[in-house]
């Protein structure tokens, strides 16, 4: 009998640990984020955080929806779902209370996400030039060094993530082993990613760019001769919040407006301006990683809102 239990026991411990596998670390601290803030609200009213009742997430997600986002709300719902798997414990957040509490508030407040702005051809450029003409004091000095080393790698970074429709998590895990360069541009290893968690990887390839100013793959190579006296570590040794701060603040040098510019800016900006240069909606599903449909579509109607107007055949 106490074999029994320890092989269930045993069981137990490996299931949980598959469950925690199956997802990325940062999804998960994100979830656990998500959980602490549902477990204030609870200790604040005398509720119980895990297990709870549908009743009071439809309680918790009409108070956050005073101050939140509608994809807030949906998102927090399926963390509190996560971590009672986690914990072993079921619960129905498809249940019609949380349901049609859903739904009500979604009419109220709408349900169409105020997007970061997708960083387009003319963006890019100023970008660029702001980066280029940020000033250099003494090219002598320690901290000179330090700033060109910076201007060299946010080139790279900016001109590589918008290329690739990279995500931020994908560019900053990029090692010097994955990148192999060809006569072609270069062949980059993405390990894993948002929509690959098992690894099994994909190859993003980047040919070179006619106009070299604005080539991602002399780009790249550029800063790896510039930083690697050996062939290791990751190419951009930075966070995936520092790929946005870096947009923000060039653009912000260039005269834009950082606050409508995120990390995400780069990867809807190279997919928007594929689907405005014609490209098929297969091929930028290739690059992106997209798995479904739905988000690429978007970037191919905000491309063509002005391509396939109607007012376009208005002469006055």
């Amino acid at each position: 009998m106490n074999d029994i239990t320890t092989n269930l026991k045993n069981l137990e411990i490996e299931t949980l640990k598959n469950l925690k596998n199956s997802k990325a670390d940062n999804t998960l601290r994100a979830y656990e984020s998500d959980f602490r803030d549902f477990s204030i609200f609870c200790s604040k009213n005398g509720f119980s955080s895990i297990p709870t009742e549908p009743k009071i997430i439809a309680l918790y997600i009409t108070h956050l929806s005073k101050t939140s986002k509608f994809s807030t709300l949906k998102r927090r719902i399926a963390s509190i779902s996560v971590i009672h798997k986690l914990k072993g414990h079921y619960l129905d957040n498809k249940h019609p209370i949380i349901m049609e509490n859903l739904h009500g508030i979604k009419r109220i407040l709408g349900s169409r996400q105020k997007s970061k702005k997708p960083i387009l051809i003319n963006d890019l450029k100023l970008l660029i030039k702001s980066i280029n003409e940020d000033t250099i004091i003494d090219k002598n000095l320690p901290e000179s060094n330090f700033k060109t080393e910076m201007k060299i790698r946010d080139k790279a970074i900016i001109l590589l993530g918008f290329a690739g429709g990279f995500r931020r998590s994908e560019l900053v895990n990029i090692y010097s082993e994955d990148v192999e360069f060809v006569a072609e541009g270069v062949k980059i290893l993405i390990k894993k990613s948002k929509t690959d968690q098992s690894g099994e990887g994909i190859i993003k390839a980047i040919p070179y760019f006619a106009n070299q100013e604005y080539c991602p793959v002399l780009a790249v190579k550029n800063y790896i001769n510039y930083k690697f006296s050996s062939n290791n570590g990751r190419i951009f040794d930075i966070s995936d919040k520092s790929v946005a701060l870096i947009i923000k603040k060039y653009a912000n040098k260039a005269g834009l407006d950082p606050s409508r510019y995120s990390g995400h800016s780069l990867r809807s900006g190279f997919a928007t301006t594929a689907a405005e240069f014609g490209a098929e909606e297969r091929n930028i599903m290739a690059m992106t990683g997209h798995k479904t449909t739905q988000m690429v579509r978007r970037y191919i109607q905000e491309a063509n809102l002005f391509k396939n107007n109607a007012l376009n055949k208005i002469k006055i």
